[in-house]
């Protein structure tokens, strides 16, 4: 059984992923043309953070792969738009090596550790593989969009990342239900409904 305080940090952490999303899809919407604000990604990195601790305390190993694999490209396209130095530098020391403390504090045992989160008795195998490749994809599309915006020397959600948006939510949607997981079938019901809107904007942009 969650505890209620496992759940709120989840449940807040969709709530600022949401918030984004909405964020982007209302400034969108006015202007016709998919854009990305800057609290697109403040926002991103805080909800980050939050869903790193939720997948950490719920021994939910997918949840936490994801979170470490797109954490970092948050913090680039704050870069990218000018706004990572505007941070006071503790907090910025103190954001990059998170990750590594929450790892080296709650896995200290080593193998003991890893095979506890790795084979968790309330996740079956296939289902973490599952949660495994759906969280890649979901990441792949931070990836895509890193190169892209790095090509282009400016923070922008293409075509492409909408897809793999799309596609990755998609999966993890399925993974959520099997998971009984409120937290994130709840946040990525809204995010596919964004992702199809933010593709059918950029149909009408070309």
């Amino acid at each position: 059984m969650t505890s209620w305080y496992i759940f709120a940090i989840g449940a807040l952490a969709q709530l600022l992923f949401s918030g984004r999303t909405l964020l982007q899809w209302i400034i969108s919407e006015k202007n016709k043309k998919v854009l990305t604000p800057a609290l697109f990604w403040k926002l991103s990195l805080i909800a980050s953070f939050l869903l790193f601790i939720y997948g950490y305390l719920r021994n939910d190993f997918a949840i936490m792969l994801g979170q470490v694999l797109t954490y970092f490209i948050y913090i680039r396209n704050m870069q990218l738009q000018g706004e990572w130095r505007k941070m006071h530098q503790f907090i910025r020391v103190f954001i990059l090596i998170f990750p590594l403390i929450i790892i080296a504090i709650g896995y200290n045992n080593n193998k003991q550790d890893v095979d506890n989160l790795l084979n968790s008795e309330a996740i079956p195998d296939w289902l973490l593989i599952l949660g495994v490749i759906a969280q890649i994809i979901f990441t792949l599309r931070f990836v895509y969009q890193w190169i892209y915006s790095e090509k282009n020397k400016e923070s922008s959600l293409p075509f492409g990342f909408w897809m793999l948006s799309l596609l990755g939510s998609s999966l993890i949607f399925t993974y959520a239900i099997f998971r009984e997981d409120p937290i994130l079938i709840a946040g990525h019901i809204f995010g596919i409904v964004t992702y199809i809107r933010n593709i059918m904007l950029l149909r009408n942009q070309s």
